[in-house]
């Protein structure tokens, strides 16, 4: 099973246009998107439409929420529910704060952040306490149904295995990935993980095609 990840759009239009194109091509199973589809350079509007045309399974960013509840409207390059076109209020509007995906290979959790924290930070800088102290993540792993977990908010790529001892059970695995982010002031990135084959390939942002590099889905779990 081969799925698109999208990180955090940002209203990168023409980016998420190149990416699109390049998942249609490859004739993928599933298009997965973390959310975060507001405040950036492009259009807005038109990246709903292009999500909608792709269809695309999709949760809400805390760029979004903030939005639609006219807050945090002070920082650069945002958008305004008065500038929108009601198609897009209301795709934003509808979106979860989460989505489970049955896979072949385990259920896959869709969020922004953690679960349902979409503020909650996981990098691959965390290790030990960092990942103790993480509330949301020992929450979702806490439930023992996710062999996956696609995140975003971050803007960087990620790809961990992490176990963690709850209570009396035994120790609970969670494969963590994330595919960065499409606004150009990061080093931007999707990727297509291919389940059957464990492998994470990241495809250059800018362009949508370009190969940059791959990853191994981690099946040594990093225990905490």
């Amino acid at each position: 099973m081969k799925i698109g990840l999208i990180g955090d759009v940002h209203a990168e239009d023409e980016r998420l246009e190149r990416v699109l194109d390049r998942f249609h091509d490859e004739r993928l199973d599933l298009i997965l998107a973390v959310g975060d589809f507001a405040d950036g350079h492009g259009d807005l509007d038109r990246c709903v439409r292009l999500l909608r045309g792709s269809r695309a399974l999709a949760v809400r960013g805390n760029h979004d929420r903030w939005l639609l509840q006219g807050v945090m409207r002070g920082l650069p390059e945002v958008q305004f529910a008065s500038e929108l076109a009601p198609e897009t209020l209301a795709f934003l509007s509808s979106l979860p704060a989460t989505r489970e995906v049955i896979t072949p290979y385990g259920t896959l959790l869709l969020c922004h952040g953690v679960g349902e924290d979409d503020m909650q930070r996981l990098t691959p800088d965390d290790f030990g306490y960092a990942l103790e102290c993480n509330g949301a993540l020992i929450d979702v792993m806490k439930q023992n149904r996710f062999r996956y977990l696609v995140g975003g908010h971050t803007h960087r790529v990620m790809a961990r295995s992490l176990s963690t001892r709850i209570g009396d059970q035994h120790h609970v695995t969670l494969t963590v990935l994330n595919a960065g982010t499409l606004a150009r002031e990061s080093e931007g990135f999707v990727a297509i993980a291919d389940l059957e084959q464990g492998k994470l390939t990241l495809l250059d942002a800018a362009n949508g095609s370009t190969v940059v590099g791959s990853l191994p889905l981690p099946t040594e779990p990093e225990r905490f």
